[in-house]
């Protein structure tokens, strides 16, 4: 969809934007660009004097938008509103709804700040605890040399003082402001004195000065490249933030559902459906197995050196490969020991397994024999390459020696757990375990899905055939 007031700023402001999109969710028109389009813009408009109200909307955004029509009124008026978190990539696929980069404020923010020292924009920090904008100012004039802060201050001062806040900023000489105060507040404050303000671009960026700081550690990359950057936050900030995830997470599924429903019409599905149950299932279960998560790649890091997870090619759906992840719980280098171990195999000429795998570790092998080494999977789960219950995904070497039905197995999209997971895993020979996922395969239904991860907890429990 277009916006068209969006789509002629675009053209008439810079032909490098001559078609800027956006996309309809939740009642709101998001921007669809890149990164760095974006941090380009942003700079160029605060160059040429453009004023612009910048917010972003993010899955608690959307939950505070339905019950605040004051807030979801300041958010529709906004000139850009961007895209920001995984909830929202997410909704937008489940409503076959094309999105550009995920533009967070987070990732954008120094960005912006190269740009900004480039071109010798000077920015204004307002927000935050007291001394946290300051020591941001820092930390970002010592990563980008050249970047003039006119500014920076904290977000505690009362409605008597704002007049003299916003005189202030005046007096900085700022062309960008950076308001961090969280949302709604945020959002309602730029609404009522981004006219007062002589900067011509004004953005709500929530709490990423508490990160710039170094006041709270981001997430590593790992949980931000897999979509998972809020149960980090959640992992280090769990009392204030336990209701706006814990709750917050399957309100906006719900939400995310109701949606995809509505979009897709007629294209609503048992496929759809399925979809939907796993990423509600799979936020619950995150949320209680991180602490555990957490431990276990300690438990990894302190045993022997490498990588705490252990990232191989799979096959999916439809042939199609992707990277699955694991916890490691073999040695560094493990597969390339593989090509001298034949005599070992316990399975038949297709899988490779050993009781007595000497590449593996004494945590890899609790892991193994507990299933804790397939938590990571939850993300491949989050991000739509696997679901929680499917055919387990193939080694491409494996799928190269099918043959006859053994092929049917890729008519899915792979799973956690399956048929033969709940029935004794690796004692259960090849040929068998590619009828049960050709049944399952045939007869799949969410009743079926909630059977087989019911009868996967005592499996796991068991530990029958786990190793």
């Amino acid at each position: 969809m277009y916006m068209p007031a969006a789509d002629h700023f675009a053209r008439s402001y810079n032909a490098r934007f001559p078609e800027l999109r956006t996309t309809r969710l939740f009642g709101f028109n998001l921007v669809r660009a890149t990164r760095s389009e974006m941090a380009d813009l942003l700079v160029e408009a605060a160059a040429n004097h453009q004023r612009l109200k910048v917010n972003f909307l993010n899955a608690h955004c959307v939950n505070l938008a339905a019950g605040d029509e004051a807030y979801r009124t300041i958010l529709n008026g906004s000139d850009l509103l961007l895209p920001d978190g995984s909830g929202i990539s997410l909704a937008a696929r489940m409503a076959h709804q094309p999105l550009g980069e995920n533009l967070n404020g987070t990732d954008l923010f120094p960005e912006l700040c190269a740009r900004a020292a480039r071109n010798g924009i000077p920015i204004y920090l307002l927000g935050g605890r007291p001394g946290i904008a300051e020591a941001t100012a820092q930390a970002m004039q010592e990563r980008y040399p050249g970047l003039v802060v006119a500014g920076a201050r904290d977000g505690y001062f009362t409605p008597a003082q704002t007049g003299e806040v916003l005189a202030g900023i005046n007096a900085t000489g700022a062309r960008m402001v950076f308001v961090g105060m969280g949302v709604p507040l945020q959002e309602k404050w730029i609404a009522a004195h981004a006219d007062t303000l002589d900067a011509p671009v004004v953005l709500g960026v929530g709490g990423l000065f508490d990160y710039y700081s170094g006041r709270i550690p981001r997430a590593p990359q790992l949980f931000r490249t897999i979509g998972c950057e809020w149960a980090w936050r959640l992992m280090m900030e769990p009392r204030r933030l336990a209701q706006r995830y814990l709750v917050g997470n399957f309100t906006f599924m719900a939400r995310a559902l109701v949606l995809a429903s509505s979009n897709l019409g007629g294209g609503w599905n048992a496929s759809s459906a399925k979809r939907g149950l796993d990423l509600v299932l799979c936020l619950l279960v995150l949320a209680f197995v991180l602490p555990l998560m957490l431990v276990i790649a300690a438990a990894i890091a302190l045993e022997s050196r490498g990588g705490v997870f252990f990232r191989q090619v799979r096959i999916g759906e439809n042939g199609r490969p992707f990277v699955m992840w694991k916890f490691r719980s073999m040695v560094t280098g493990a597969h390339a020991m593989r090509a001298g171990m034949g005599a070992l195999n316990e399975r038949d000429s297709i899988c490779f397994k050993a009781r007595r795998d000497p590449r593996i570790t004494r945590v890899g092998a609790f892991i193994r024999r507990t299933s804790i080494d397939e938590l990571p999977q939850l993300f491949n789960v989050l991000r739509g390459e696997m679901a929680l219950v499917g055919p387990r995904p193939a080694l491409p070497e494996e799928v190269a020696r099918y043959e006859g039905d053994a092929w049917k197995r890729l008519g899915g999209r792979p799973g956690l757990t399956c048929i033969w997971q709940t029935a004794g895993r690796a004692e259960i020979p090849f040929e068998e375990q590619v009828r049960m996922d050709i049944d399952y395969l045939g007869r799949s239904s969410m009743a079926f899905d909630m059977a087989l991860l019911t009868r996967t907890i005592p499996a796991v429990l068991r530990a029958r055939g786990a190793y």
